[in-house]
């Protein structure tokens, strides 16, 4: 028993590095291809390119006023650890809603376990990047935070999803 522990051990770690090391390198190649999009760099254009349509990780281009969006404030608020070295370092409360197509509220509530389920992972991954340390409501952090949140939703609810804002954030130091 004592010389299996070690081995299991060194699996469950070099899956879990494997598995941040992908959660963590599939948003910044999609940055790269969207600044590359953006700029027009290596395509000697100076117009910015439009996002292909359909795209999950953009907002669809808002309705006329008539058609407007629903938003749907997810009950409770979620709570995110800051984890120091040995110990929680802080606390992160945020509250979420969503940005819907109208009519979606019924399959939004029901399927709202599974959601927060896929975001708390989601919120997780990000702090244990340190998107939560230092200044974590940098517009670029949060942009990538909820474009993720976004992918999620999208994953479960539908493309009915347009956008996840975060409406209250709150960091708690101990």
């Amino acid at each position: 028993m004592k010389k299996l522990l070690p081995v299991i051990l060194v699996l469950l770690g070099l899956g879990g590095g494997l598995f941040a090391g992908q959660m963590l390198r599939a948003p910044s190649e999609e940055g790269e291809q969207a600044n590359l999009a953006m700029t027009g760099a290596g395509h000697g254009e100076e117009e910015p390119h439009a996002a292909p349509e359909g795209d999950p990780l953009e907002p669809a281009p808002a309705p006329a006023p008539e058609d407007g969006w629903e938003y749907n404030k997810l009950d409770k608020q979620f709570i995110i650890p800051v984890m120091g070295e040995t110990r929680v370092r802080a606390l992160i409360v945020m509250s979420i809603s969503l940005e819907t197509e109208p009519g979606l509220d019924t399959q939004i509530a029901t399927r709202e376990p599974k959601l927060r389920d896929a975001f708390l992972r989601v919120l997780f991954e990000h702090e244990r990047s340190g998107g939560f340390s230092g200044v974590f409501t940098d517009p670029r952090t949060l942009s990538d935070l909820r474009i993720s949140l976004r992918k999620v939703a999208r994953n479960i609810i539908g493309p009915g999803v347009n956008d996840v804002l975060v409406t209250d954030i709150l960091r708690q130091d101990m």
